[in-house]
């Protein structure tokens, strides 16, 4: 079985639960994904499958990934992610993926790009509480020292100093499904989830513990 899909964030909303609590939930567009490659360890060294998600034009594509998708159908997509796959002699090429995939109550592991800040220093970046505003202090938002005096005598890798903020890849793990709504092709997931309105996200099922 599929062990996830590919979707995109919508926003946030709240929902009631049965015992009357206001759960803040994220609202994500999940699928069809179309399969548009199926890898098996003969050919490709390993099981998975390769999802298509987001209807782009053909205009916008390629030549290469234009012969690329012609072998799943006509449509072209916008983003591709695999997704492990034990048996994949179960798919094959073009077939879709729906958000029937998962169940309400099940947890996921959510990847998604965090939102871009831009250059920014070490208060905004990295939480320094900064220099004394006092006494003609002119050292209120720089990092200060950052040095290693005569040995040795360079900057020490990972020193947190000034730099891009965000945009980068971050994984929320262990998700609740609080809702599915499969005519819209929705998932609400409980609580925030990395990344800006309209922004790609992964989604993975949680493999069952064993109970002991």
């Amino acid at each position: 079985m599929c062990r996830g899909m590919i979707g995109k964030k919508i926003g946030m909303t709240g929902l009631f639960a049965p015992d009357g609590r206001y759960v803040p939930v994220t609202v994500i567009q999940t699928g069809p994904c179309v399969v548009t490659q199926v890898k098996t360890e003969t050919t490709d060294g390993y099981n998975a499958l390769q999802l298509g998600f987001g209807e782009k034009k053909a205009a916008r594509v390629n030549k290469p990934l234009t012969g690329h998708f012609a072998k799943s159908g006509d449509k072209k997509f916008w983003i591709l992610r695999e997704f492990n796959v034990e048996n994949p002699a179960e798919y094959q090429v073009g077939q879709a993926i729906t958000v029937d995939l998962f169940k309400i109550g099940d947890r996921v592991d959510v990847m998604g790009t965090t939102k871009g800040r831009g250059f920014a220093g070490v208060m905004k970046r990295h939480g320094f509480s900064g220099g004394r505003k006092t006494h003609g202090s002119h050292c209120v938002r720089i990092p200060g020292s950052i040095g290693t005096s005569a040995w040795p005598s360079r900057v020490t890798k990972g020193k947190k100093m000034p730099g891009r903020y965000g945009f980068a890849a971050q994984t929320k793990k262990n998700v609740e499904i609080v809702d599915i709504r499969p005519d819209e092709n929705i998932l609400l997931l409980k609580g925030t989830i990395p990344g800006s309105k309209a922004g790609w996200v992964k989604i993975n099922k949680i493999k069952a513990k064993a109970k002991k």
